[in-house]
């Protein structure tokens, strides 16, 4: 008897080990992955040993581990051996300088990137950051962002899309359909976007709909006035047809984290809300081994329409790896000389 699909669920865990509680509810209850951060990762042996023994527990070799790994100051991998990315808006500026040597170096260190996440067996790093940043942008995005210009961000959005693939590790465009408009952090409020359809078709939303065939889309936190009065759309029905339809995107949609204070009823709640809006995977990425057990009781196993979704993307991935230490060096070099007249 074949085992039943995983639950369209990612969980996370407070230490650099799983518990023997935490192994057993795993293995009864199959999420689909396991989202790691700083207090999960120490040193390469440590990480490699920590998904293996995930990926032992669900009885799934391919199952998903995700961690944030944008570069700047959103890289959960910043201890130990790890060299240290550059934030994307240090790429954008080197882009307004020379934008051929911008889309080189941000390549190169998106495969540097992916294989360094590939080698210790890190599925994603949750990237690229495609939302505008506005003089009104909450902090929350600031250097994580492209900038203002939907058609810059997109361009060097791709550079990063591409270079993942080609080593295998997994991007995820993100805070689809955009975060910058928002002038509130969704970690700890709930941010509402007044903006027209119109304008945000036009601005916010168009590096999403250039990037389209990204094969993972992270969900925002945020209220679109326009569209949903009262939902973010990562809990919005409204806002899942938008992105479907008018957005064209037919990628896997996973919820950003649902511990966010945007969010409103327990967490088994919000995993319910996410999954009825239609989106295929809630992110429950903190939490003890109670509020797993919790999370994995008010959730689903993926749909067929997702799993189909997620072998599309698998198919995706490339094989190539580069020697992270030469390839980050020569990206650092290019900045050095870069502006040197």
């Amino acid at each position: 008897m074949s085992r039943q699909s995983p639950l369209a669920l990612f969980v996370g865990i407070p230490n650099p080990t799983l518990s023997l509680d935490e192994i057993a509810l795993f293995r009864e209850t199959n999420p689909l992955g396991l989202f790691v951060g700083r207090r999960n990762l120490r040193n390469p042996d440590q990480a490699k040993a920590l998904i293996a023994s995930f990926r032992e527990a669900v009885g799934r070799d391919d199952a998903p581990v995700f961690t944030d790994q944008e570069g700047g100051r959103v890289q959960h991998l910043d201890a130990g051996p790890w060299p240290l990315f550059r934030s994307f808006d240090e790429f954008a500026e080197l882009a307004r300088h020379d934008l051929a040597l911008a889309k080189r170096a941000l390549r190169l260190s998106s495969r540097a990137m992916g294989t360094m996440m590939s080698e210790l067996g890190l599925t994603s790093g949750c990237s690229p950051v495609l939302d505008l940043v506005f003089p009104t942008t909450s902090a929350v995005i600031g250097a994580r962002s492209f900038g203002p210009d939907p058609e810059l961000v997109a361009t060097l959005g791709r550079e990063v899309v591409e270079g993942l693939l080609e080593t295998g590790n997994m991007p995820i465009m993100k805070h689809i359909p955009g975060h910058g408009r928002a002038t509130l952090d969704s970690h700890k409020e709930r941010p509402v976007v007044d903006a027209s359809r119109e304008t945000l078709l036009a601005t916010d939303f168009k590096p999403f709909v250039d990037l389209k065939g990204t094969p993972w889309a992270m969900v925002a936190h945020v209220v679109y006035s326009a569209y949903d009065k009262e939902r973010p759309a990562s809990v919005s029905p409204v806002l899942h047809d938008v992105i479907r339809n008018d957005l064209g995107y037919d990628g896997v949609l996973v919820s950003d984290c649902i511990f966010m204070n945007a969010l409103e009823g327990t967490m088994p709640e919000r995993v319910k809300q996410v999954l009825d809006a239609g989106y295929d995977i809630a992110l429950h990425s903190h939490g003890d081994l109670a509020d797993s057990e919790a999370a994995a009781k008010a959730a689903r196993p993926l749909s067929e329409a997702a799993s189909r979704r997620i072998d599309a993307a698998k198919t995706r991935l490339g094989s190539q790896k580069v020697n992270v230490a030469q390839v980050h060096a020569e990206v650092e070099n290019m900045f050095a000389n870069a502006f040197v007249s």
